[in-house]
């Protein structure tokens, strides 16, 4: 009897062994399934996006140019002679009427005493002219006297009458003459140097200018501007996108150093016409100018206030791509947190921006970091940023990454992985 248990005990154990060892291998199997099935998964792709929101947008264009002086006198003199003396500091700042230059007056006072002195001679003709005149008048009634000498006295009237006027312009002459000798600025402004110096030989209009001034206060700005954005601009303007009041348009100045100027200046004029051979017109704009920071020929880009687009979404710049046929694209996060590309309507840039006429709608998000690693219809972790609207650059850092992602995947699937 006590065999028989013994017996039984044996063959109990091996079957509860061989039991235990199914349901091991069972688990394991399991646990086999489950690593290989998150193994296979691939990990949510982390994306930077932002939220878009309709806005009143100030619409603008940024065109390059040139500063030039509002303007500009070329010195030259008027009168022949020897310059003798020179009374400005090369690079200072002129008003109109200071004097320049000072030729030598003397061969021209020489010709004014002259001039006058051959005035007074025809003026001293004149009355003896006129008695002998009226003394004829009186004797033809007398028969005393025939015609022909009181003819003769008439003429000689008018002669002496006319070398006082000749005489007189030939004086205005010398004094004008003698006053060419003073060159005074004709404009205010700064003055460059000077070509020459005192003791040189001047002609009258010579091609070589003495010197030139500047008026640098206030400065032009003359930029180019296709006529295709005009066209666009009125378009806009007349259906209603953009809200334009009035014509003082205001614009802004981008230094060539990256600094923007401390003025704002004013449209001063358009060109009526647009060139043919590059299909522009040019602008003027105009800026006060106090330090004179600006000097003529310098590089700048005027910004240009074009009018207000209300209700308008602004797309960050680094969001859009151009497919094969040139349209505006973006990847966009549907409310399931999967990608969706979409084409858009893009009109104009502002500042870092692309101003979105079509194809975005309030709340939409947008990817601005990570779109070139995911493709439409894909399941994505969004993190929302902001854009920095100076530099078009995400503020702060992502929080994650693909790699990041992929580590945190293996660490899950690592225990039963070990598991197994």
């Amino acid at each position: 009897m006590a065999a028989y248990f013994l017996f039984i005990r044996g063959r109990y154990a091996k079957a509860c062994i061989a039991g235990l060892s199914l349901l091991l291998l069972a688990g394991c199997g399991d646990g086999g399934d489950k690593a290989a099935k998150n193994a296979g998964a691939p990990p949510r792709a982390e994306v930077s996006v932002v939220t878009l929101r309709p806005q009143s947008i100030a619409i603008t264009s940024e065109l390059p140019g040139r500063t030039t002086a509002s303007l500009v006198a070329e010195v030259r003199p008027q009168v022949n002679g020897i310059i003798k003396e020179r009374l400005f500091k090369e690079g200072s700042e002129v008003k109109a009427g200071d004097m320049l230059y000072q030729i030598d007056p003397a061969a021209y006072q020489a010709a004014l005493d002259s001039a006058v002195a051959a005035l007074q001679k025809a003026e001293a003709a004149v009355p003896n002219a006129e008695a002998k005149l009226e003394r004829y008048r009186t004797l033809i009634k007398q028969n005393a006297v025939s015609k022909q000498d009181l003819d003769d006295s008439v003429a000689a009237l008018a002669q002496v009458k006319a070398d006082v006027a000749s005489n007189n312009a030939s004086v205005d002459t010398a004094r004008l003459n003698l006053a060419y000798t003073r060159i005074e600025a004709p404009i205010s402004g700064r003055i460059d140097r000077s070509s020459l110096t005192p003791g040189a030989l001047v002609t009258a209009s010579q091609t070589t200018a003495l010197t030139t001034i500047r008026t640098l206060d206030p400065i032009y700005v003359d930029v180019t501007e296709s006529s295709t954005n005009l066209l666009n601009w009125r378009q806009a303007v007349s259906e209603g996108r953009i809200k334009f009041d009035g014509a003082d348009v205001s614009v802004k100045l981008k230094l060539e150093n990256g600094t923007t100027y401390n003025h704002t200046g004013k449209m001063a004029f358009a060109e009526s016409n647009v060139s043919q051979t590059t299909g522009t017109f040019a602008l003027r704009a105009e800026f006060p100018n106090p330090d004179r920071i600006l000097l003529p020929g310098t590089y700048a880009r005027a910004v240009i206030e074009q009018g207000i687009a209300e209700n308008s979404f602004a797309i960050p710049q680094r969001a859009i791509t151009r497919n094969t046929k040139g349209e505006a694209t973006g990847m966009f996060i549907t409310a399931e947190g999967k990608v969706e590309q979409r084409t858009l309507a893009v009109s104009s840039n502002v500042g870092n921006n692309w101003l979105a006429t079509s194809g975005v709608k309030d709340g939409d998000r947008i990817i601005v970091e990570g779109a070139q690693m995911v493709k439409p219809g894909a399941a994505v972790t969004a993190v929302e940023v902001t854009i920095d609207n100076n530099t078009g650059e995400v503020k702060g850092t992502k929080r994650g990454s693909l790699d990041t992602g992929t580590r945190l995947a293996t660490r899950e699937t690592a225990p039963a992985t070990g598991g197994n």
